[in-house]
Parts: C-alpha cells; sequence; structure tokens
C-alpha cells in the first residue's frame, strides 16, 4: 500500500521535503497557512550541499543561478568614500547567487502530483499506532481529520506543528538579538553598475547590498537590539528610519530606504536560532527552520532545506519497511552538520553586524583581507573550518 505523508509548509524546506518524498514513492499533500504561494525573494548563495540536492530532487536546470561575472564588492560609508572589499560571493567554495523565489519557483513546477492546499493550518496532531491524525481546520473554518503514516513540520522558524507536538517556541527559540530586513531593489544605488556589491558597516547596524547577473540587486538591513518587541510597534520603514539616525543618511542609504518604501515584498523580523535535542517525535518530524534555523547568517538555510528534504526521501525508501529506523538514520547524518553551521553562524553574524566598535574594526580587516586574496590562494585554516561544511553532498 502506498504510504501517505503530510508536509506543512510551501517553503524550500517544505517542497523539497516533498518532491523527495514523491520520488521516494509517497503520496503527498502540502498544506500552508497563505492564501497563495510566496512571491518575491532576496539574496540566497548556494553552496555544493544545496547544488547536490537540487540535482537530485531534479530541480537544478529550473534554478536560476544569477552569479555576477564581473562583481566587485565595495565597503562604503555615509559620506560615499569606498574601498573595494571582500563580498558574500567572494569566499572560497563557490557559492552561486540566486534569489530566495527563483528556487521556490523551480521546487513548485516540480512537485508534480502533490496536492497543494492553501489557508489550512494543522490544529492537533495526534500520535496513532504506524502513524498520525492530523486535524486541519482551513480559511472557510472548514475542518477535518486525516491519518498520515508522516507528518513533516516544515512551516518556519515559529513552527504550528513544532509547538502543538515538541512544546512552546520558547523551550527551543534562541534569540540573536538582531533584526532583519531583505527586499528586492528596482533600481541599483547610484553610481554603482548593476552587479556591484556594497557593505555600509557600522558598530550594532549595517547596510549589504547584493548583486546578481541579470536583475536588480537586493539590499539587507541587520541591526542589533534588546528590545525586540519594540521593533513592531510601528511601520518597518520608520522603525528602520529610526535605526539607522539620527547622522544623515547620505546618498546610499537615503536610496535604499527610499526604495524599501516602495518593495511590494519584503522580509522583516527578529534572528532566532532553533535548538533541539531530536527533530521526531513518532510520526512527526521537522525540516528546514522549524528544526534547526541557523539565521540568514549562516548562508545555508536553502540549502539545508534542499538536503533535508532529498535525504529524506532517500533514506525512507532504503528503509521502505522501517519508517522509524530512516527517521534516525536521517537525523543522525544531518543534526551534527547543522549544529556546526548554527555555532558558525554566531561568527558570521559579527561579519554581518558587527556587535560594537572593536568587532567592526575586525570584520572590517577580514573584509579587505577576502578582497585581495586571489582564488588560488590555499585557504586559511579559519576558512575551511566554514567553507568546507558548505559543499558537503549528502549522496546516502
Amino acid at each position: 500500500m502506498q504510504r501517505s505523508a503530510l508536509v506543512v509548509g510551501l517553503g524550500i524546506a517544505g517542497m523539497a521535503s516533498a518532491i523527495g518524498l514523491r520520488q521516494a514513492g509517497w503520496r503527498v499533500t502540502v498544506i500552508e497557512r497563505a492564501a497563495q504561494r510566496r512571491l518575491g525573494g532576496y539574496f540566497i548563495g548556494l553552496f555544493g550541499t544545496g547544488l547536490s540536492a537540487a540535482r537530485r530532487l531534479g530541480v537544478m536546470d529550473a534554478v536560476h543561478t544569477r552569479t555576477p561575472r564581473r562583481a566587485k564588492t565595495w565597503a562604503v560609508t555615509r559620506g560615499g568614500d569606498r574601498t573595494q572589499t571582500g563580498g558574500f560571493l567572494d569566499q572560497p567554495g563557490e557559492p552561486q547567487g540566486v534569489l530566495r523565489g527563483d528556487v521556490e519557483a523551480a521546487l513548485f513546477e516540480n512537485l508534480g502530483d502533490v496536492e497543494v492546499r492553501y489557508a489550512t493550518v494543522p490544529t492537533a496532531i495526534e500520535d496513532v499506532v504506524g502513524g498520525a491524525l492530523v486535524s486541519t481546520r482551513d480559511a472557510a473554518g472548514q475542518e477535518r481529520c486525516e491519518r498520515f503514516d508522516l507528518v513533516v513540520g516544515a512551516d518556519g522558524l515559529r513552527s504550528t506543528v513544532r509547538r502543538l507536538v515538541f512544546g512552546p517556541h520558547e523551550r527551543f527559540m534562541k534569540p540573536l538579538h538582531a533584526m532583519i530586513c531583505a527586499f528586492q531593489l528596482r533600481a541599483q544605488v547610484p553610481y554603482f553598475p548593476v552587479d556591484h556589491g556594497l557593505i555600509l558597516a557600522e558598530p550594532r547596524r549595517s547596510l549589504w547590498v547584493f548583486p546578481f547577473e541579470d536583475c536588480a540587486p537586493t539590499a539587507l538591513f541587520s541591526y542589533r537590539t534588546r528590545d525586540i518587541d519594540a521593533q513592531f510597534r510601528e511601520p518597518p520603514g520608520a522603525v528602520l528610519r529610526r535605526t539607522y539616525g539620527p547622522e544623515p543618511f547620505g546618498e546610499i542609504l537615503q536610496h535604499v530606504l527610499d526604495e524599501f518604501d516602495r518593495a511590494e515584498h519584503f522580509l522583516f523580523d527578529s534572528v532566532h536560532q532553533v535548538s533541539m535535542r531530536t527533530w521526531c517525535c513518532g510520526r512527526t518530524v521537522l525540516v528546514g527552520d522549524a528544526a534547526c534555523c541557523m539565521t540568514l547568517y549562516s548562508g545555508m538555510g536553502a540549502s539545508v532545506g534542499l538536503a533535508a528534504g532529498s535525504l529524506l526521501g532517500r533514506l525512507l525508501a532504503r528503509h521502505e519497511g522501517d519508517v522509524e529506523a530512516g527517521l534516525r538514520r536521517w537525523e543522525a547524518r544531518l543534526m551534527p552538520f547543522t549544529r556546526q553551521h548554527q555555532r558558525a553562524a554566531l561568527f558570521k553574524s559579527q561579519v554581518f553586524t558587527p556587535s560594537g566598535p572593536v568587532a567592526h574594526v575586525l570584520m572590517k580587516g577580514l573584509r579587505l583581507l577576502g578582497g585581495t586574496r586571489r582564488q588560488s590562494d590555499v585557504p586559511s585554516p579559519v576558512e575551511q573550518y566554514f567553507v568546507r561544511p558548505m559543499n558537503v553532498d549528502f549522496a546516502e
């Protein structure tokens, strides 16, 4: 008899899991809280781990890589001074620049016969012998209860599945006391080529502009704060202007803030990591940010989501007669990898947004070193620690 799975969440990890399970012969249903597939996107760097998983999922040809061929990255000041420096795509490991929306579109186009139900959320999950009973409710208030052989929680940082099965958010979410705002620009910052990136870094706040080969850049505001709740009491635009003041913005910051006012889609949220001892409970498993959010600073969220979904399907196919054994093997393969990247993200958060004046000076020096290092140089031990795990191929 064909096994059935319910995937909660239509993001990268959810759709990768749906495709991986379908490849393994499962009948898959996806439910999504939103009324339609989310559009828009921001910069993602895909390393070898994500690229190899995309190939195994059969979506690599549809993932539109946009790495600039003649890119440069500039460290800039509010006054307009610029110095060439190392950017995200300059680091060892040959990351590929993509838009998040491109990855999601490629996965969506390859869902095949997977059923997708929008505006639907789980309200209860009960473990039963050989499966789980899931109660759901849609936007019209219609409720239904169904049995599935597996439930996959891929519903993000504040996962409803995790709360229903594992416990309250506070038990697993570790705050990094920071905020991010990511969105796509309509026009590049004046006086910079469209394929050039910018880094305006100051103690406790920064602006990054990520370039692409064939579309407008995306921007990332990142800043540190001890009062997360206060960041949601005003419109994001007002919060950003207050945070990056009271000094004069200058032409670069002013342009990006004005672009934000016109942005149709954006991400504005607090930064947390998710730490759990296990991602499995009975026939429920968590993937992506619901299981192990490493934060945008890690650069590995999309790659891990793709790898987790691909590996889940293959290991369940290998352990066809024992779902629990397949889940244990899957978790054992992925968890050490994600924990290393969570540790690395704590350092990388300093690269993105220095926590104070001393960190600002140190990170500026590291970026300048990255901008002058030749590609043929042997990576330093620090670079090897951060980069080598980005190219792990989970080809079980």
